[in-house]
Order: C-alpha cells, then sequence, then structure tokens
C-alpha cells in the first residue's frame, strides 16, 4: 500500500524558467506600441484583447480592446535573456513588481486568458449583448424618440421591443444603437 501526496494547485507551484511570464505596466494607450517593441527585443509578448461591440449609426461593429488595460504579458525567449530592458521599452512605463521582486505569472494562468479570450472573440452580438428579454428600454429612433418599452428577443440585427401605442400593445423592431438601458 502506497500514499501520495495530493500534488499542489498548478497556479501556485514556482514556475520554471521556461514558463515564467513577467507583466508589464504600459504607458496609457500604448499596449500595442509596446507589444512591437518587446517583440522586437525578442521577448515573447502577449496583449490579451477584449471583444466588444460599440453602437454606430450604421449598427453595431466588433472592436477588440485590452482585456487588462495598460498591462501586457511577455518572457523572455532564451533563459539567458535579461528582463532588464523590458523598463527603457517604449511604450512600457515599468516592470511590475511585489516588493523588489517582479510579479511573475504562471503559464496556466496565462493559458486560461487565452483560452477565455478565444472564446469571447468567437461569440455573437447576440451572446455578448447586454439586452436581454424582459429588460426596459428607451427608444433613440426618430419617430419613437423617448417612448419606453419591454424587450421580447434580440437577433444579431434587430431587437423586437413590445410598445403600447394608443392604448395598444404593438411589437416593433429596431436596431441595437436605436435603444438604450433604462435602470
Amino acid at each position: 500500500m502506497t500514499t501520495s501526496t495530493p500534488s499542489p494547485d498548478p497556479l501556485w507551484v514556482a514556475p520554471s524558467l521556461t514558463d515564467r511570464w513577467y507583466l508589464a505596466y504600459t504607458k496609457p494607450r500604448q499596449e500595442s506600441i509596446a507589444q512591437v517593441n518587446l517583440a522586437q527585443q525578442a521577448f515573447d509578448v502577449y496583449l490579451p484583447l477584449y471583444k466588444k461591440f460599440k453602437k454606430t449609426e450604421q449598427g453595431p461593429v466588433a472592436l477588440f480592446e485590452p482585456m487588462f488595460p495598460r498591462y501586457i504579458l511577455l518572457k523572455p525567449s532564451k533563459p539567458e535573456q535579461s528582463i532588464s530592458a523590458v523598463r527603457s521599452t517604449k511604450g512600457v512605463t515599468t516592470l511590475v513588481r511585489f516588493g523588489f521582486e517582479p510579479a511573475q505569472i504562471h503559464d496556466e494562468l496565462v493559458q486560461r486568458i487565452r483560452q477565455l479570450e478565444q472564446d469571447r472573440n468567437q461569440a455573437t452580438l447576440q451572446e455578448l449583448s447586454n439586452l436581454k428579454a424582459g429588460q426596459t428600454v428607451r427608444l433613440k429612433h426618430t419617430a419613437l424618440d423617448g417612448i419606453e418599452g419591454l424587450i421580447q428577443s434580440v437577433s444579431s440585427k434587430r431587437v423586437a421591443v413590445l410598445l403600447e401605442i394608443l392604448g395598444r400593445p404593438t411589437v416593433v423592431q429596431v436596431e441595437h444603437h436605436q435603444i438604450d438601458l433604462t435602470h
């Protein structure tokens, strides 16, 4: 009979040299500049992006913004590569530290972030929309501006809203950018 000790949580295991990620704090809205410059210095760089939809007059448009604004992940591509060059890299403000030690992130957590990013980037507008059936909305449509109604259904192109017009329930189809949620 042999007994085995349970293995520790993989996020808390001391990372080896090959799976040690560091965190850099960038200048405002310069994550992409930092990413390019760190890659030119042969660092493995990862800037997680977050898909969201912006309302425009032409309808919803997919945008990709940094998941963690002003932060970028990096790791040396070779064990002997120094991270000291990161501080003076264009677009980077500083290397994130806890005391005197640079913050380190285990590769397992980075892989989870990559999976979340991939899942969200494949999602449709309907899956990501904060509009749900039963919510109260206010119309911004020119003819019906300011009228409130209840969302009946949401599709990728249109939202069906139940309104009371002249004392009768009426469903109108509007585009996502033509309504605002009420609180």
